[in-house]
């Protein structure tokens, strides 16, 4: 059993910032099922939104905010973001974060899709990565924070764990860590914490084709759910407009909305340019509405991209602002110099996740969500570009604030059980994984992605019943493993994207559905 103040599963931006700063009252524990580098930040190509420019203003970011969420934000959410966003900006910039500057020493402020501004700081088109590289080497440097890599969160303790039954209509339901799987020994142990983060990421591998690295699984919010906590607008999952169109690449390599938001214009593949028919902003409409305007023109055209044109601009130009962009294309045969490059849009971002409050509290007890494992509130019924990485920031320290006010509040729970696994053996088959893993899905981009209609939830729904009895079953006689942990996960995951889909009864944002036109 190990013992900790703060245990943090993840680690992206909101975990590690959130370790940096609770690092300075207690000790900090840090379980990732990877290498600590590999998260969904450092796959952040854009930026990160944040006003720091005198033409600029907060009332404007809130209602651009706004605007591209419909209106279904929580707005003391947003109101929080936007006007503590430069005080958090600053943390990065003194943890070594280097964004780009102009030749006078300013910051060079991009503008992405729904910004009626430039407000994003960025690093080249790597700026998720640098941010990563800038935590990553502070948390290493911590004398009072200990990292366990290729350790996978299997559940979170709860009183379920002592014999109490626990429903979602329990109250002061409370976390006293989490059952930790060592990938490398294979060994389960107890992690007792004080207060437990979940900074777990996305869930883009629900999908066929997603921009997510392999770790986007949905551990937290499934982990979250299965112990009784509330979830909310999982049903909004943001497919980003453009990612490269390469069959068999997986994930899906992103081209930035930062290149739209410096000149580059969708087009046809006749050459013809489209967007304009569906939103006064064009090519810089916001993310869900070019998303389903590309499903739109491919589906009634029958193709399977459409082209991303940036060839107008001057060509060093840019290489120099998006390099990473132009060596991918170039190793696949398109300089982007020349040629237009054929995008297709791909699983993103999960704008809903676990619900918190303004300090990021989940609604059982000691236990924080943080990143896009969370729903704060701020995305509405859509992601504004490059707001993620700084809710991120924000509401790391919003939680390490509040938790470390309660610190010396709270003792660690006594009498947690050992892991128990008897009667239970290794998969037989392989392919009973992967297999239900492929179908479903199959099942979530078929029927549950960017357009959808009751006729596919209700078939939806039942094809993954299937799928998660038969998982559940394995899973009851089977010795845990990442791949099985996983599927279980993300069939969680779907599950609760299609139950609150079928709740929704209206089309907006990100949940587009024929019969509420």
């Amino acid at each position: 059993m190990i013992d900790t103040d703060f245990l943090v599963i993840g680690s992206g931006a909101a975990g590690l910032s959130f370790a940096l700063k609770a690092a300075e009252f207690g000790k900090v524990t840090i379980v990732t099922k990877a290498a600590v580098t590999e998260s969904n930040t450092r796959f952040a190509q854009g930026g990160i939104s944040s006003v720091t420019d005198a033409s600029d203003s907060f009332e404007r970011h809130i209602a651009d905010t706004m605007a591209a969420g419909a209106g279904k934000n929580d707005p003391e959410a947003v109101n929080l973001v936007v006007r503590r966003a430069p005080e958090l900006i600053s943390d990065l910039i003194e943890w070594g974060t280097r964004f780009d500057k102009k030749p006078d020493g300013t910051y060079e402020l991009a503008r992405e899709g729904g910004h009626t501004e430039h407000r994003i700081l960025h690093h080249k088109d790597l700026t998720g990565a640098e941010i990563e590289r800038a935590l990553v080497e502070q948390v290493r440097l911590h004398p009072d924070i200990t990292i366990h890599e290729n350790h996978f969160a299997v559940d979170l303790l709860t009183q379920h764990h002592l014999g109490e039954i626990v429903t979602k209509h329990s109250k002061k339901i409370v976390c006293f860590g989490a059952y930790v799987l060592d990938l490398e020994s294979g060994l389960i142990e107890a992690f007792r914490a004080k207060f437990t983060i979940v900074a777990t990421g996305g869930v883009g591998n629900v999908y066929n084709t997603t921009t997510n690295p392999a770790v986007a699984t949905g551990d937290g919010i499934a982990m979250v759910h299965r112990a009784k906590g509330l979830t909310q607008d999982m049903e909004f999952i943001q497919f980003h407009p453009t990612s490269l169109y390469d069959p068999g690449e997986r994930p899906s390599f992103l081209i930035s909305e930062a290149m739209r938001g410096f000149g580059a214009v969708l087009k046809l593949q006749n050459g013809k340019e489209f967007m304009h028919r569906y939103h006064p902003m064009g090519s810089l409409a916001p993310r869900d509405i070019v998303a389903r305007s590309i499903d739109h023109e491919m589906k009634i055209r029958g193709d399977e991209f459409v082209y991303l044109d940036v060839t107008h601009r001057q060509a060093q130009d840019i290489i120099d602002h998006f390099p990473n962009i132009y060596d991918k294309c170039l190793s696949r045969g398109i300089d982007i110099t020349r040629q237009c490059i054929p995008v297709v849009p791909a699983a993103h971002y999960c704008t809903g996740g676990i619900k918190v409050n303004l300090d990021g509290e989940s609604s059982i007890n000691r236990l924080y969500a943080l990143g896009e494992a969370s729903c704060t509130g701020l995305h509405g019924a859509n992601r504004l570009a490059s707001n993620s990485l700084i809710e991120a920031i924000v509401y790391a320290d919003q939680a390490a604030r509040h938790a470390s006010e309660r610190l010396k509040k709270v003792e660690l729970q006594e009498g947690i059980p050992d892991w128990n696994d008897d009667g239970t053996a290794a998969p037989e088959e392989m392919v009973l994984i992967t297999q239900n893993a492929k179908e479903m899905q199959q099942i979530m981009s078929n029927y549950v992605g960017i357009v959808r209609s009751n006729l596919r939830l209700e078939r939806a729904m039942r094809r993954l019943q299937i799928i998660w009895q038969e998982t559940e079953e394995l899973y009851a006689k089977t010795t845990p493993s990442k791949p099985l942990c996983e599927l279980r996960n993300m069939i969680t995951v779907g599950y609760l994207i299609i139950k609150q889909a079928r709740a929704r009864h209206e089309s907006v944002g990100l949940h587009y559905s024929t019969d509420y036109l």
